[in-house]
């Protein structure tokens, strides 16, 4: 994520060198793939989830309101953080896990709908919560990486607070959302857990009509974190701990 739709990344694009011996704590303690939680493939009724991978090849400056009758403009969607070791683009990152995890949640029995599929789109954060509005979907989640020192490191999601001027009525669920995801998502990935913070400037919240969560998939700003999510096993680890999460928050 990046300034606009974001809370402390950066832009820096560049690369360091990593002493052999300062190898991953995440990829050292998961080196074993995941598997769905045994009873959970059961028939969750057409719940239609919405996921949305943030950011596209290119951002756009164009300013559209924070949230419904405000005078406050934010850029429609910004271009995203980048990995600090590997050179992936956060909008690269975002797409192959959500493809992932939208195979995964139709294999449990869900009805899944993507803003985005491809990267040469131009979807503002507004018109990706209209989406997810205009399909009845069930919930919203929209998939992110984080940026910011090199030390810095972990998962977290966000959430609408219970004081937010334009969503405060899905605070409560959204909360639940985003605690059931970032729990069952650090569980099985190892990744340290940052918890639910709630955050009232997102536009991509402020106009959902649904339950929405954003999940920060961890720092690609820390080279241990941005090498671990570039590993097949561990991107398989990151989509069962989301989907798992799901599961839990509609108590399947």
């Amino acid at each position: 994520m990046k300034v606009g739709d974001t809370i402390g990344y950066v832009s820096t694009q560049y690369i360091v060198s990593v002493k052999p011996e300062e190898k991953s704590i995440v990829q050292q303690q998961n080196t074993s793939k995941v598997e769905a939680i045994p009873g959970q493939h059961r028939d969750p009724n057409n719940i239609v989830i919405v996921i949305d991978p943030g950011h596209q090849l290119r951002g756009d400056s164009a300013k559209e309101p924070n949230g419904p009758g405000s005078s406050t403009m934010k850029a429609r969607v910004t271009s995203g953080t980048r990995g600090v070791v590997t050179g992936v683009a956060e909008y690269i990152l975002n797409l192959d896990i959500s493809l992932k995890l939208k195979t995964e949640l139709e294999n449990r029995g869900y009805v899944v709908h993507m803003t985005r599929s491809t990267h040469d789109v131009n979807i503002s954060n507004k018109e990706r919560a209209e989406y997810a509005n205009s399909v009845n979907a069930d919930i919203a989640v929209r998939i992110h990486a984080n940026g910011a020192g090199l030390s810095v490191r972990g998962a977290e999601t966000l959430a609408p607070s219970a004081n937010n001027p334009y969503v405060s009525h899905l605070s409560n669920a959204s909360i639940s959302l985003s605690r059931h995801v970032i729990n069952a998502y650090c569980a099985a990935t190892g990744f340290i857990n940052r918890g639910v913070k709630t955050n009232d400037t997102m536009t991509g919240i402020n106009w959902s009509s649904v339950p929405v969560t954003i999940l920060e998939l961890g720092f690609m700003s820390n080279a241990s974190e941005d090498r671990a999510m570039q590993d097949s096993t561990m991107q398989n680890n990151m989509v069962q701990g989301i989907a798992n999460g799901i599961d839990a928050y509609f108590g399947l």
